[in-house]
């Protein structure tokens, strides 16, 4: 290259096909960090991506909702197939105030699965591609899945029961991810989620059923503030949110100078 064809000093280096060095060598928006593929992103990546979107949404609505489940246990369970409405629902039928709960515990344990699949999508699509972006919120996230991951890949099958043990785990998540990622069908995986999640809600009903009556009295405090709690809630998730986003672009900012 001739000195007047010499980019100046400072200046990126044309290559001749309209592309400069800097440019070419810059990753693209979908290589980084925070993406769970390792590949160009196509329609169903998006799609499923999305749907955690959905959730996310759909459990912060939640939140503030929870104060009006003493009141309508039933519906709550059939719309979200809870474990704690399913036993509110128990204790208000043990006193004779809920006489079609046979068909809240069937329609609860079909709706307690209505996200699971979007788990199971996303390690079918990227492997451990979603467990990999939520452990790298913080070191002791990081710590949690790789326990949890390490249970999952023990106890196979079995980890579709024990995930619904209500542990300081996400064990639960990553069981679902495991079982995409590992070529496990949703058919399969359907079938596995559902008896495992019907047993857990038949025993929450029943503990609610053998404790009735008082129950029923704790969750009338409980009404009275529940209400304030969920609005904390919202605000604390809200609040935590914003000030992880903002460290993440201090970070990034300062990685950059």
């Amino acid at each position: 290259m001739s000195e007047q064809q010499k980019p100046a000093d400072g200046e990126p280096e044309d290559r001749g096909d309209g592309v400069t060095s800097d440019e070419s060598t810059e990753p693209e928006w979908w290589e980084s960090d925070g993406m769970p593929w390792k590949k160009k992103p196509g329609k169903a990546d998006y799609a499923c991506l999305a749907w955690f979107g959905v959730i996310a949404v759909f459990s912060l609505i939640l939140l503030p909702l929870r104060a009006f489940i003493p009141q309508f246990p039933d519906i709550f369970a059939m719309v979200t197939g809870g474990r704690t409405s399913v036993a509110l629902s128990g204790a208000v039928a043990s006193v004779g105030q809920m006489g079609h709960w046979p068909v809240v515990l069937f329609v609860a344990s079909l709706t307690s699965l209505k996200f699971d699949w979007v788990y199971w999508w996303a390690g079918k699509l990227w492997g451990r591609g979603m467990i990999e972006v939520w452990a790298s919120n913080s070191k002791r996230a990081a710590r949690n899945y790789a326990r949890a991951e390490r249970w999952a890949e023990k106890l196979g099958p079995l980890g579709f029961f024990i995930a619904y043990i209500p542990i300081p785990l996400p064990l639960m998540q990553v069981v679902f991810v495991l079982s995409g990622a590992a070529g496990m069908s949703l058919k399969r995986f359907l079938f596995y989620d559902y008896v495992a999640s019907t047993i857990w809600l038949v025993f929450y009903f029943w503990l609610g059923w053998r404790f009735g009556a008082p129950v029923v009295d704790v969750l009338e405090i409980y009404a009275r503030y529940a209400g304030y709690v969920a609005i904390a809630l919202v605000v604390f998730i809200i609040v935590s949110t914003f000030m992880a986003q903002s460290k993440k672009e201090k970070a990034r900012k300062a990685g950059r100078a």
